[in-house]
């Protein structure tokens, strides 16, 4: 059964993608590489769980490609990865992610242990 329709699938991955490498650029290469960038609007008012799945799936689909690897292969740690990080934001943290649809510096940080402590490689 499919939960969205494929546009929306489409720019739901795009999003978390997006959030993703974001948390991994540094400042100044975060803005120019997000040119452009409209965050999903459904993100002001989603729901912790649909973050962490955003957060996930964004996180499969980089790894997949990073690593080389089917997605399937990376479903439990980027399972283990999107918990943590969201777990470990604080509400300005959230809030900012829901306003850009991309970490702010202090939650990159913690993306960035969340990958470590699930053994995930970090993107160059």
């Amino acid at each position: 059964m499919r939960l969205v329709s494929s546009r929306a699938s489409k720019l739901l991955a795009a999003a978390a993608l997006a959030s993703l490498l974001a948390a991994c650029q540094s400042g100044r290469t975060q803005v120019a590489s997000l040119e452009g960038y409209t965050p999903d609007p459904a993100l002001k008012t989603a729901s912790k769980s649909n973050l962490k799945g955003r957060v996930s799936h964004a996180c499969v689909v980089t790894q997949a490609r990073f690593q080389k690897v089917a997605e399937a292969s990376v479903e439990q740690p980027c399972g283990c990865y999107a918990d943590r990080t969201l777990s470990s934001l604080d509400g300005g943290e959230i809030q900012s992610y829901r306003a850009t649809g991309y970490f702010n510096d202090s939650a990159k940080a913690k993306a960035l242990n969340a990958l470590d402590s699930c053994k995930l490689p970090r993107p160059a």
